[in-house]
């Protein structure tokens, strides 16, 4: 990977590991517009401000847009989101996986 490349992956993952970044983006990955409001309480948690903050951050790098409906994501916000929806999958593998090595090993018996 080339330090463009590099370069390009770390100013995308610095956009999106602002506070609640991705939680706004998952919360309108069905496609379905949503008011400010209904944002809100779809990220849960979240103050007005920063939400105010994550949606002029996400509008200026093309992933979100606002129309007269509400916000929505943009096709390039589309495309991200296909992206990290692969992590899904691997989540549930790896959550699965941690809670095995937590449980405890059954007694061996002596044969």
């Amino acid at each position: 990977m080339s330090s463009k490349d590099n370069a390009a992956t770390f100013q995308l993952l610095a956009l999106l590991e602002a506070r609640y970044a991705i939680r706004v983006l998952w919360a309108l990955r069905d496609g379905h517009p949503q008011t400010f409001r209904l944002l809100q309480d779809s990220v849960g948690g979240i103050t007005p401000n920063t939400l105010n903050t994550r949606l002029k951050e996400l509008r200026e790098a093309g992933l979100v847009q606002h129309g007269p409906e509400g916000y929505t994501v943009t096709a390039s916000g589309h495309d991200l989101l296909r992206r990290i929806s692969d992590l899904q999958a691997f989540a549930a593998r790896w959550v699965a996986a941690q809670a095995r090595k937590r449980q405890p090993l059954p007694p061996q018996e002596n044969p």
